[in-house]
């Protein structure tokens, strides 16, 4: 007699645990999510340092070349900093474009 409770409290932690396993199971681990928005953040801060070098020494060789120091160095190093904006917002509005569709996919996977 005694066996009997014991076995539906079993099968209760075991549908208890079931349904944990399968709430869990599609969220992504925080460490990897942490990860990738890093790896985004790299990304943005390479893309604005390409920019500004790409700038600069495209100004300093066309100064050497022409002999007008430093006023294609100012105005190319600017033109890079924009260039570089200009391309970090592009990515940052692709990241926010995958979070967006990735939230909707979720909401739609849940209903």
């Amino acid at each position: 007699m005694s066996e009997q409770p014991d076995q539906d409290r079993l099968k209760a932690l075991e549908d208890r645990l079931e349904r944990l396993k399968d709430a869990t199971s599609d969220e992504k681990p925080h460490q990897e999510e942490h990860y990738s928005m890093a790896q985004h953040a790299w990304r943005m801060v390479i893309e604005l340092v390409a920019g500004l070098g790409i700038g600069f020494f495209m100004g300093l060789g066309l100064d050497a070349l022409f002999g007008t120091q430093p006023w294609f160095l100012v105005v190319f190093t600017l033109l890079g900093f924009a260039a570089g904006v200009k391309v970090m917002i592009r990515s940052a509005q692709e990241v926010q474009r995958d979070n967006e569709a990735a939230l909707a996919a979720a909401d739609d996977k849940r209903e």
